[in-house]
């Protein structure tokens, strides 16, 4: 047994366990497991430094999840979108392929928490053969994205031949991989999986850092792993209340991501999913986040601030305001607060609106 499987194997799952090694009340958190699951791998949880603290706050189940707050289980109506089991087809040229039900951790934030870990998704990802039917059956589709729950929590065999069925799709040109394991089960990404995914290129894979403690040395040794192998990494943050809604914070995260060679990529608006209230944050936070990154991290160090819109259609890039006035001059304002005047349409211009 590997180390990775083995870090499954001891994972906390009985929120009894749970309860009796932090001295909590026992009944609250049966009473959010008994609809949301729970699982932390030892290494995880040996993350935590206190009660609440911003990984508690990501993996450990909180009452509030229980509280729907008038918000949907599928905010991205993906059920809606998914003409086959284990498949999403919502922008024309990509698919999302749902290859996983289970996580090695059930992050509380997690927009799919009414499915992951569940009964349901794991008979869902099963059996993907009518999911790889209808993408050889529909051109249009040019990325495949892997998803779940978490694709790297397949034996390399299964990931290895999938994989090989999709690359033997013509029109399928892109894979991409979106995987939490980097950051809560490390071990996992080994030489040998490293070595079958790079037989499969053209292969991205988005990692999901949400807070600098979990940049540690076993997830940079994963990252540099998958880097090495001709991987290029991306980064997916979700922007959550009391966990990396703080500028510091963010900003040590992705200038550290990028130490490890994973390019920050979004940095996402929390869905309006039921049970995830208790983690939103506004707007105008979020934006006053990305506006304090420019000029103090590098700029390939900046995510670009998006927001999944409801009802499936499709994510929307948010953006400080730097422009104050349009015309025949612009003003603009930098990142430091300074404005800057400059000529818009000159002689000569090409541009549309120009003399």
């Amino acid at each position: 047994m590997e180390l990775w499987q083995i870090q499954l194997r001891d994972s906390l799952t009985d929120p009894a366990q749970l309860a009796a090694r932090f001295g909590l009340d026992p009944v609250p958190l049966a009473a959010v497991t008994a609809r949301y699951p729970l699982r932390i791998t030892p290494y995880y949880l040996g993350l935590m430094e206190t009660v609440g603290d911003p990984i508690w706050r990501q993996c450990v189940p909180d009452l509030r999840e229980l509280a729907a707050a008038g918000l949907p289980d599928d905010p991205l109506a993906e059920a809606r979108l998914s003409p086959v089991p284990g498949l999403v087809h919502r922008y024309p040229d990509r698919a999302l392929l749902l290859v996983s039900g289970a996580c090695a951790v059930y992050c509380r934030f997690c927009t799919r928490k009414r499915a992951v870990g569940c009964a349901a998704m794991g008979a869902a990802t099963a059996d993907l053969s009518a999911a790889l039917a209808y993408i050889a059956d529909t051109p249009a589709i040019g990325e495949v994205i892997l998803s779940g729950g978490d694709p790297l929590l397949l034996e390399d065999d299964a990931l290895d031949d999938l994989l090989g069925r999709l690359r033997a799709i013509p029109h399928v040109l892109t894979l991409r991989i979106h995987s939490r394991v980097p950051a809560t089960l490390p071990q996992r990404v080994t030489p040998q999986l490293c070595a079958m995914l790079r037989r499969h290129h053209p292969l991205w894979l988005n990692s999901h850092f949400n807070h600098p403690r979990e940049l540690t040395q076993e997830a940079r040794e994963a990252c540099v792993r998958l880097a090495d192998a001709g991987i290029p990494l991306g980064n997916q943050t979700v922007l959550l209340a009391g966990v990396n809604d703080d500028a510091a914070v963010l900003a040590t995260l992705c200038s550290g991501l990028l130490q490890m060679r994973v390019r920050p990529y979004y940095l996402h608006h929390l869905d309006l999913t039921a049970g995830t209230a208790h983690f939103r944050t506004t707007v105008e936070d979020g934006l006053a986040l990305v506006a304090a990154l420019r000029g103090t991290v590098p700029g390939l160090a900046i995510p670009q601030y998006v927001i999944d819109t409801p009802g499936g259609r499709g994510k929307v890039p948010l953006l400080p305001n730097y422009i104050e006035q349009l015309g025949d001059s612009v003003l603009l304002r930098t990142s430091a607060g300074e404005r800057v005047l400059l000529p818009n349409r000159v002689a000569g211009s090409r541009g549309r609106g120009a003399a």
